[in-house]
């Protein structure tokens, strides 16, 4: 019999997929729940509920530090967002996906599987890297049986498969962000309800004194909170709990999904939106307006790159090498206000700083007022010579 292993989270596509392996497929089923930040209820359970299907074992990886040193540090010199948003299970699925192709070979297994639909995004992300990393086959059972969700349950509830009965809507969570989608919230005139919320409070409930932290940065990365150093994990948690307290980093939006559907879209994703305010105002002091300039571009590239599922594409890792580079310079601290649902940059400094007081002064004399006369005579030149040309046509 050969052996498949599973990429497992104990919810309702995974659990049939493995209960799918076994009985049509005719494999063994190993599973692996990988560790980049999820409720503690949610790296047990894959192990309960994969003991209860009967699979042949199952995997718990700690993947946390790595993914929080590794990853997402990478993705905030980048200002990695999509359309807006910080990216954040599309961070994840690359590193998820290396990790099973490790146990895969590991076990000897013929193929790897995963409970992706043919509508969404994960399964470019899944299978790109374990293509890339392996020459395992790939399985997705509810996308290859063209399974709809009714589908699943009555094969779930059929083949006493236990799911959770009080989840209403399909969630992903890393320590950078929180998805929540389905259900009701598929038709985008329905307000997400406030008990879908899980890492940040409303503005109305969001505490009556604002805040002020300090971030420290080295290198374009953050490693310190009002004086107190932290690794990368501890700091990402603590902005998530600082952030998410004051209401920031809520998300609503229509987005782009792969395939080119348009999608519904609900993100939590407090610490990585007050780390990338910081990280993009600390930047606005220590970089020249052309690296700015071309770091928009970076960026837009970087996020899209990753979205699409191409972590491993030899240009993310160029990119990663151009933004280590510039990232040098951003190295100091930036005071954050946070208050009711908004931020607010109150200061920055950094010794590599370009701004000079004195010169920017009204009171400075150093740059002669008066020299500026002939580069203001010529300036638009182009456009100038346009508009006199229109006029005479």
């Amino acid at each position: 019999m050969e052996k498949v292993v599973l990429a497992f989270s104990g919810g309702l596509d995974t659990s049939v997929c493995a209960k799918l392996l076994q009985e049509k497929y005719g494999m063994e089923v190993i599973t692996a729940c990988v560790d980049v930040g999820q409720p503690e209820d949610e790296i047990k359970r894959p192990e309960e509920v994969a003991n209860n299907i009967g699979v042949s074992k199952h995997y718990t990886i700690d993947a946390k530090d790595e993914f929080a040193r590794d990853v997402i540090f990478k993705a905030v010199k980048a200002n990695a967002m999509y359309e807006g948003y910080p990216l954040s299970t599309a961070l994840a699925r690359p590193l998820i996906a290396q990790k099973i192709v490790e146990i895969a070979k590991k076990e000897g297994a013929a193929a790897i599987a995963h409970g992706c639909t043919g509508k969404g995004n994960d399964q470019f992300r899944f299978e790109s890297t374990i293509r890339s990393e392996s020459s395992c086959d790939v399985i997705a059972p509810v996308r290859d049986l063209n399974l709809t969700r009714t589908e699943e349950m009555e094969y779930a509830k059929s083949n006493n498969i236990p799911l959770q009965s009080d989840k209403l809507y399909s969630i992903d969570e890393n320590v950078w962000g929180r998805s929540i989608e389905g259900d009701i919230l598929e038709d985008p005139m329905v307000e997400i309800p406030e008990e879908a919320f899980n890492w940040t409070r409303s503005s109305d409930d969001a505490p009556d004194e604002a805040q002020v932290v300090e971030m420290e940065f080295e290198n374009g990365v953050p490693v310190a909170l009002d004086g107190k150093k932290m690794k990368p994990l501890e700091i990402i948690k603590e902005c998530n709990r600082i952030a998410g307290m004051h209401g920031i980093g809520r998300v609503d939006m229509l987005e782009d999904r792969i395939i080119g559907l348009k999608s519904r879209e609900n993100y939590e994703t407090p610490g990585a939106v007050f780390i990338i305010t910081a990280h993009k105002a600390l930047e606005q002091m220590t970089l020249t307006r052309e690296e700015l300039k071309f770091a928009e571009i970076v960026s837009q590239t970087y996020s899209e790159l990753v979205y699409e599922g191409l972590w491993h594409e030899p240009l993310r890792e160029d990119l990663d090498q151009l933004v280590d580079n510039m990232q040098k310079r951003v190295t100091g601290v930036v005071r954050v206000r946070l208050h009711k649902g908004g931020m607010r940059i109150l200061g920055r400094k950094s010794p590599y700083s370009l701004y000079s007081q004195e010169a920017v002064s009204f009171e400075d004399k150093e740059l002669d007022q008066r020299e500026m006369t002939g580069m203001v005579k010529n300036y638009g030149l182009q456009a100038a010579c346009f508009q006199k040309m229109r006029k005479n046509d």
